[in-house]
């Protein structure tokens, strides 16, 4: 007799659970944006002109890092970084939090049950206290979704877990690129640091030869004084050089997340990178990831419109309860009589001082900033890997240049230092022969530096650093 009162009641819920998971979806038909930028890369003027692509080369995303650095030290240096830098880890937490938020929105999808007993005391007709006790099951209140308000919001979680999927990938190629980036200019300082000692000798040196000649008489006080300011100055900058190098290594020690091990900071040998191809500027939109990022929140954006909307329309909840009741504790379990409960409520929203109205805007205009930052992200994409480009056309032939320059500015002080002691020349031309030599040398080194920092940026604008595979995936 139960199972014939109740099969209606059970149809309708039945009913109602179908409709719920068959909800429509009112989230705006997603249309990624136009790229912002031009359809090549701008070429330098009187360089070389705009690359080309090649299809039959591989994207330098594809290209692996281990493969990029060759170089078995540093190499080491960046899986200590990707094992202990905090930036990487907190990134990595992130994805898990995430994660654990559409978990939960997918769950709001679903009805909440709990097992309960219940007990309850009042006074009867006779003035006698009346029990009543009850244990089952109780589903809490169940918002059907009808018009994919929840799914809304799932999918908006959803998408917010892939964009700190594609978050983790730019920290690690920032991190890859900075740790590589931080060790080149700590093996220049190493340079710079061998430069400015043999420099200071040879200044010492004359300043030695220079002060004797001047106790003989031969040399003036005004040369003396100069060779004692030129040795200072190469002091000063000996001090320099050593402050710019602890500051680099503690830059290196905070990307590592440890301390740095010695063996790894030999920095004697030169390091070479492979080639990376430029490929096209819309291969940027699925290879860089804070591009695929930003485009995962716009996702999320106009996922939160389609909640927006769903909140103008009736919200349907379902609350029901079942088991057994009975007025002594003793029968609750052994007898008492079975009980079923529903309760089914629709409400439509009819004042609310624009709430809704308000709220549907701050999600269209929260998709429109989406817009924007997904193409902000495009253009500083584009502008990075166009200044890589630019200084790959044109370092080479300043670091040839230079190199020109100190060749003839070592023969001119050896010249020069040759005429002086044979009394041919005076110490001022000897001074300027040694100071444009420094200089020379001192930029060569700072260029040559330039020029192994661009092949790791450009590699970086490429979206190179990382792969699928280094990102989770959502459970289902």
């Amino acid at each position: 007799m139960a199972s014939t009162v109740f099969a209606p009641r059970l149809r309708w819920s039945a009913a109602l659970l179908a409709l719920g998971l068959s909800a429509c979806s009112l989230i705006p038909t997603y249309e990624r944006p136009a790229a912002p930028v031009a359809p090549q890369w701008p070429s330098v003027p009187g360089g070389a002109p705009a690359p080309v692509a090649d299809t039959a080369q591989p994207q330098a995303a594809d290209i692996r890092w281990q493969d990029f650095v060759n170089d078995a030290r540093l190499r080491a240096l960046v899986e200590l970084a990707l094992a202990n830098n905090r930036d990487l880890r907190v990134a990595a937490l992130t994805i898990e939090q995430a994660r654990a938020q559409y978990q939960i929105n997918r769950a709001n999808q679903l009805p909440t049950v709990s097992a309960g007993l219940t007990g309850s005391y009042q006074p009867g007709a006779t003035g006698n206290m009346v029990h009543a006790y009850t244990v089952g099951l109780t589903m809490a209140s169940w918002e059907i979704d009808l018009f994919g308000r929840l799914q809304s919001l799932k999918e908006a979680a959803l998408a917010q877990f892939f964009a700190t999927q594609e978050a983790r990938s730019a920290v690690q190629t920032s991190l890859i690129a900075s740790v590589v980036s931080t060790w080149l200019s700590l093996q220049t300082d190493d340079e710079l640091l061998v430069l400015t000692e043999r420099t200071l000798t040879t200044r010492e040196e004359s300043l030695a030869l220079i002060r004797k000649r001047f106790e003989q008489g031969v040399a003036s006080e005004l040369d003396l004084r100069q060779a004692e300011s030129l040795a200072a100055t190469a002091r000063a900058t000996l001090a320099q050089q050593r402050r710019q190098r602890a500051l680099d290594y503690n830059v290196l020690t905070l990307l590592v997340g440890q301390s740095v091990p010695e063996q790894l900071l030999d920095t004697q040998q030169g390091v070479q990178f492979v080639d990376v191809p430029a490929g096209m500027p819309s291969d940027l939109l699925t290879r860089r990831p804070d591009i695929r990022q930003a485009e995962q929140q716009l996702i999320a954006a106009n996922a939160n419109i389609g909640a927006a909307r769903a909140a103008f329309f009736p919200r349907i909840a379902l609350t029901a309860s079942t088991g057994n009741a009975s007025n002594q504790l003793s029968d609750l379990f052994s007898g008492g009589t079975w009980v079923w409960t529903q309760t089914n409520q629709t409400l439509l929203t009819i004042f609310d001082a624009g709430r809704n109205q308000a709220g549907l805007d701050s999600a269209r205009a929260g998709r429109e900033i989406a817009v924007a930052q997904y193409e902000k992200a495009i253009q500083t994409a584009f502008r990075e890997v166009s200044d890589a480009l630019a200084g790959r056309a044109t370092l080479g032939d300043q670091v040839r240049a230079l190199q020109q320059q100190v060749d003839a500015a070592l023969v001119s002080y050896r010249l020069s230092d040759q005429r002086y002691r044979n009394g041919v020349a005076s110490y001022l031309e000897l001074l300027d022969a040694q100071r444009t030599l420094f200089a020379a040398q001192q930029a060569l080194a700072q260029t040559q530096l330039a020029q192994r920092q661009n092949q790791v940026l450009l590699y970086k604008a490429l979206g190179g650093g990382w792969s699928e595979a280094d990102t989770p995936v959502a459970k289902n």
